[in-house]
């Protein structure tokens, strides 16, 4: 039997992470997180133990995610966040800053779901090889690997 209460004090570092890699927003990823391990305890009898709990409670934060989206997307879009305008910088240099991460978002955006994903851990989640390999259930090689070719796509694209 899973036990979550070790769970939650083992992985719930990895989910805000992970979580924060997505959302960029604190309170979003911290409120994520919460319901990440309220849907785990709710669902702790279907864990079969086939992939490591870390990896199965960052797909439930992941499928959380996409359902924030959605729930976003109906809203509307989303108020402009006052952290996103800084008042060190100009704002032209803040609009070249944020059109070059849209290009790159852009790129990123038509890889394969995999290289995506490991691409945006390793860039804005700040998450190293080991953890990336490890999320996926794969050795930390794959995750260089997988990242290397993915820039070099990246790159060429």
């Amino acid at each position: 039997m899973l036990n979550l209460d070790a769970a939650y004090r083992e992985h719930a570092q990895t989910v805000y992470r992970f979580l924060m890699s997505l959302c960029y927003e604190d309170e979003t990823a911290k409120e994520l997180t919460q319901e990440t391990f309220y849907q785990a305890v709710r669902c702790a009898n279907k864990y079969d133990g086939t992939c490591k709990v870390s990896t199965w409670l960052c797909q439930i934060a992941k499928h959380l995610w996409y359902k924030e989206l959605e729930r976003k997307k109906k809203k509307g879009t989303a108020a402009l966040d006052e952290n996103m305008v800084s008042d060190k910088k100009p704002l032209d240099e803040e609009l070249c800053i944020r059109e070059e991460k849209m290009e790159l978002f852009k790129k990123v955006h038509v890889l394969d779901e995999t290289a995506k994903e490991v691409v945006l851990l390793r860039l804005t989640g700040a998450f190293s090889f080991r953890e990336i390999a490890e999320l996926f259930g794969k050795n930390e090689n794959w995750a260089r690997v997988t990242f290397y070719r993915a820039k070099q796509k990246i790159v060429k694209g």
